[in-house]
């Protein structure tokens, strides 16, 4: 999930609650007020701020019901290996309470991190009004919020430190958990390359995390839903960013962690484009002693995850190395991992690119055609012979992060430009051909389909089987809707 201003909303968020008319007057009377006086009329005058706006639930909320799904045309959202199955948010006071009590001895809080009051986060984000929304995923609506720099109050919009706000979506237990695995998570664990986690707020049934802002945004919104792409050089650094903030997860950190949720999406960009990791609420601790794999449920996003992991649930960090490859593809080529508005044989990003990643000569294919010749023909092949590494089917073929960070650091300085050499104008005017080959292909089919389409048998069972071929690509896509 993205946290600054060019984050989008990955999936829509259903409306919860639905208010009475007699609520809704007195709503809209209250907002009315509100806009009068204002947040910061409040802070001024008592000293403490109080909205005039009735407190927002998650169950019954003017603000957050407004996180409307955005559609996209491009068919190709983020689609988990396996959804969250959820209990019932309906619990006995009994349950509730119990539940309630163990959140203390689960909750272990670095020092660093301020706890934050809901009214401040409230307050600090014009009580989550829908022009302070970032972006939302699966655990909820990010707001943009401004707080004192080195306080939990809130100030004045544009003023202090600028903060991104994640509310918890409330349904049920496992998104408390996913709430409790960020803040032991990223509570402890400080780099460079990691999204950094100013506080919290637990709070009655509120649970939200507040971030540092990534003016950026999200790779992901960079790849695919900008009209100027990416230089190659600052996808390089991204990559090294990204790789750097893995290695220090599976090698430095104290306790190894597997990310286990790599993707365009939680990779965030601050103003200088440096990649930082974000949204661990689907982290694990590693294997320790002398075992091999952490054994658990499939969760991750279908595309980015392992085979052998989608396969038996075993666990390790080269579940991540190939994560890594999958993205480092997608920054190549430009095209996202699953995409089912591409032609058949193109859905899954990495069967497509697979037979081009170890040929010399064919490697440009991968290339996103909008740089136009615009990046490093030796820092391409090099970085198509790692993904493949990465991508091995055999685990233990993938390199150590660490290797791969190694790997990258040269490339971000190449100069060789593909467009000032003869072989570019070759790469041209092969891709040209292909296209043409293609075109043609598809011009001889509708012809055969217009020559016989009235008596229709051979060639409509020869058109069912072009658009419904079921291969291994399709047959994979299938686990997408399935979650455990």
């Amino acid at each position: 999930m993205g946290l600054g201003p060019d984050a989008v909303q990955l999936e829509g968020l259903e409306k919860v609650g639905k208010r009475s008319g007699k609520k809704d007057v007195k709503k809209k009377k209250k907002k009315k007020k509100g806009e009068e006086t204002g947040c910061w009329t409040g802070l001024l005058l008592r000293g403490v701020c109080i909205s005039s706006r009735p407190k927002v639930d998650a169950s019954n909320s003017s603000a957050i019901t407004t996180c409307e799904s955005k559609s996209t045309n491009d068919g190709s959202t983020d689609q988990p290996v396996v959804p969250i199955v959820s209990g019932s948010t309906t619990t006995s006071n009994g349950e509730s309470s119990s539940f309630t009590s163990r959140v203390g001895e689960e909750l272990k809080i670095a020092t660093q991190l301020m706890k934050f009051s809901f009214s401040e986060l409230k307050c600090a984000t014009r009580n989550f009004r829908p022009e302070s929304l970032l972006g939302e995923g699966g655990f909820g609506c990010v707001f943009k919020g401004w707080i004192e720099e080195n306080g939990t109050a809130p100030v004045k919009p544009g003023t202090g430190l600028t903060v991104a706000v994640k509310t918890l979506n409330h349904d049920g237990h496992q998104g408390h958990k996913e709430w409790l695995a960020e803040v032991n998570f990223l509570g402890d664990l400080l780099h460079p390359n990691l999204v950094k986690l100013v506080g919290y707020c637990i709070e009655d049934d509120q649970r939200l995390l507040v971030y540092e802002f990534m003016p950026r945004g999200s790779l992901e919104n960079h790849l695919f839903r900008r009209s100027l792409p990416l230089p190659w050089s600052i996808r390089m650094k991204i990559a090294l960013g990204a790789a750097k903030g893995l290695t220090f997860l599976h090698e430095e950190a104290e306790r190894p962690v597997i990310y286990r949720d790599f993707k365009t999406s939680n990779i965030l960009l601050d103003a200088d484009y440096n990649a930082k990791l974000s949204d661990f609420g689907l982290a694990k601790d590693g294997p320790e002693g002398d075992k091999t794999h952490v054994s658990t449920r499939v969760m991750g996003t279908y595309g980015y995850a392992a085979p052998e992991y989608v396969m038996t649930g075993h666990l390790t960090s080269k579940s991540d190395v190939y994560s890594f490859g999958v993205v480092l593809l997608e920054m190549m080529t430009g095209r996202r991992s699953m995409d089912k508005n591409r032609p058949n044989g193109e859905h899954n990003l990495v069967e497509w690119a697979r037979p081009y990643l170890g040929e010399r000569r064919r490697f440009y294919r991968l290339i996103d055609p909008r740089l136009e010749g615009n990046f490093s023909i030796k820092g391409a092949q090099k970085a198509a012979h790692l993904a493949q590494r990465c991508l091995s089917r055999d685990p233990k073929a993938r390199p150590l992060m660490s290797e791969i960070v190694e790997i990258l650091k040269p490339l971000i300085n190449l100069k060789d430009m593909a467009s000032s050499t003869p072989l570019f104008q070759t790469m041209q005017a092969e891709r040209a051909a292909s296209l043409s080959g293609s075109q043609s292909a598809r011009g001889g089919l509708k012809a055969a389909e217009g020559s016989f389409g009235r008596s229709g048998q051979p060639p409509m069972r020869s058109l069912s089987n072009a658009s419904h071929p079921s291969s291994p690509s399709r047959q994979a896509a299938k686990p997408s809707n399935k979650r455990q």
